[in-house]
């Protein structure tokens, strides 16, 4: 018999945190000529001077100090106000770190791209891969591409670890994205006028950090209790305020129609609120975003989240595959599947989204569970070209798959739903969940897929069940003709959610003693196939049900 496959040790199931910040968002419908006017160039002055404090805030890289920041401030209140001032060097401090995280997740990706090539390369060309480790390249001549390859990519790395201890952040306001589109408008279907458009609104700064204690919880951009809005302008624009103290308010006013009674009670008790004021070229039309931070949110136990069954949800490029599990592990009624289409712009994409995962909120109510089970999915280091080669497709579909933004957006949701998420670890549960349970769940008025299959497994596991199936005996009599048992072994027990290996020799209780291709070999005479000194294995008694 050949060695066994070893796996990797699993990670336990567990309950994910709540969100920690709200934001909600209402159209500001209405506005004058005057309005629009006093914002436009509120929103050029503030972003001039956002987009000049960003330009020092880099060229002091790690030289950064309290005293370097609050000469930066101090130049700001001049032009501005303390509290304008405030918001611009802290949105700065933020964009600032984010560069910074985006500039080591890329030095690591070149450091996993180089190390594999150069594994790759030492290999002989034709050499087999194993489960754990890439072979060699397949020809001379992909052999010799590889090579330079290679030398790109240390070129790059070393540039890279270069400007990351020099402090060197590479930022564009208004977004990298949109900066390169100048150069391609006719595949944009844009002109140059309507790209400076987008590009000058992009760079504007209208956003106001929340204080606690305060009038409304914003002395900068505030909204009172009916939806008023006024914006304390900044000095050089003082000449069109058209309210005391420098303020000008806008005729429109504002509801929000989601979350308006919590912040209606932010304001009203005078507790931070942030605000951003943003401008949509595409539709012409102006918004208002208010943020706040919540608490952190106390999750409840596992056991409490598994005490009503559970909903197993498969993540896919393009659907949402959900099993009801009972408390036992068992599934409950027919799968279902909730589709979304993530081509076309992002808005649309996160549309898609937020669509797919209300429907599976709604149908996870209906079936009354405290918790939905996901896979604790993250492919930030399984997207590059270097580990999955030709597998370009492949690579297309795990970068497609939004499981950043599904898990923010699930988390987040599901607590307004009162529902608890389980994470738990995605390791071979579409295998073994094809394994053990696709073919007994299919019927001649049912067709379960490989992904329903995975859901159920992704649920057993967050019950703390094993995901293979616990088989009655045959019906027949006591003997194995119909197929060997499954082997129930306790929770603690080292490969309890294997596959048994197949012993050969016979499989029933009716050979007489010693007779048989295995008599005298205690080993094979044992069930499990593993000797008492090698580790405790035995078989429990089988469930009544399945």
């Amino acid at each position: 018999m050949s060695e066994k496959k070893q796996l990797r040790a699993l990670d336990a199931p567990f309950v994910a945190f709540g969100p920690t910040g709200v934001a909600i968002r209402d159209r500001l419908g209405h506005l004058t000529p005057q309005d629009e006017k006093v914002l436009r160039l509120a929103g050029e002055h503030l972003g001039r001077l956002a987009s000049r404090d960003l330009a020092v805030r880099c060229r002091d890289g790690l030289e950064h100090s309290t005293n370097t920041w609050a000469v930066r401030k101090r130049e700001l209140t001049n032009e501005s106000s303390s509290r304008w001032a405030g918001s611009i060097t802290k949105a700065t401090h933020d964009q600032w770190a984010l560069a910074r995280r985006c500039q080591l997740a890329h030095i690591q990706s070149l450091e996993a791209g180089v190390r594999t090539l150069m594994h790759r390369l030492s290999q002989p060309v034709g050499e087999e891969g194993t489960k754990k480790a890439p072979g060699g390249y397949r020809t001379r001549q992909e052999w010799h591409a590889k090579t330079r390859r290679l030398h790109v990519l240390e070129h790059r790395l070393e540039q890279a670890r270069a400007e990351r201890e020099a402090g060197r952040v590479h930022v564009v306001r208004g977004g990298r994205r949109l900066l390169s589109t100048r150069h391609h408008l006719d595949a944009a279907q844009l002109t140059e006028a309507e790209w400076r458009r987008r590009w000058e609104a992009e760079r504007w700064f209208l956003a106001a950090d929340g204080e606690s204690g305060k009038r409304s919880g914003n002395e900068t951009v505030r909204v009172t209790p009916d939806g008023e809005v006024s914006i304390k302008l900044p000095a050089p624009l003082a000449g069109h305020a058209n309210a005391p103290h420098g303020r000008y308010v806008l005729a429109c006013r504002v509801g929000f129609a989601h979350r308006d009674a919590e912040w209606a009670d932010r304001v009203e008790a005078d507790r931070a609120v942030a605000y951003r004021i943003h401008y949509d070229v595409t539709r012409d039309r102006w918004y208002l975003t208010a943020s706040w931070q919540r608490p952190a949110v106390k999750t409840i136990p596992l056991e409490a989240a598994r005490a009503h069954g559970m909903i197993g949800v498969d993540t896919n490029a393009d659907h949402f595959a959900t099993y009801k599990l009972d408390v036992h592990g068992n599934p409950v009624g027919d799968p279902h599947r909730f589709f979304y289409d993530l081509t076309g712009t992002a808005q649309h994409r996160d549309a898609q989204i937020r669509h797919a995962l209300t429907r599976l909120l709604h149908w996870a109510r209906a079936r009354s569970v405290n918790a939905i089970a996901i896979e604790n999915l993250d492919f930030a280091a399984e997207k590059t070209r270097e580990k999955h080669g030709r597998r370009k497709r492949f690579r297309q579909l795990i970068s497609g798959m939004p499981t950043g933004k599904v898990k923010a957006c699930l988390v987040s949701m599901a607590a307004e739903q009162g529902l608890a998420i389980v994470a738990v670890d995605p390791a071979y549960t579409s295998k073994w969940g094809a394994q053990h349970w696709q073919k007994p769940l299919t019927s001649n008025t049912r067709k379960t897929t490989r992904h329903d299959a995975a859901a159920v497994a992704i649920g057993r596991r967050a019950l703390g069940h094993p995901i293979r199936r616990r088989t009655a005996p045959p019906h027949d009599d006591q003997s194995d003709r119909r197929g060997h048992r499954t082997a129930q072994a306790p929770s603690g027990t080292r490969g309890r959610e294997e596959t048994r290996p197949r012993i050969p020799g016979p499989r029933t209780r009716s050979v007489r003693a010693e007779c048989g291709a295995n008599a005298g070999d205690q080993n094979a005479q044992h069930r499990s196939g593993r000797s008492a000194e090698h580790g405790f294995w035995q078989q429990d008694s089988l469930p009544l049900s399945l």
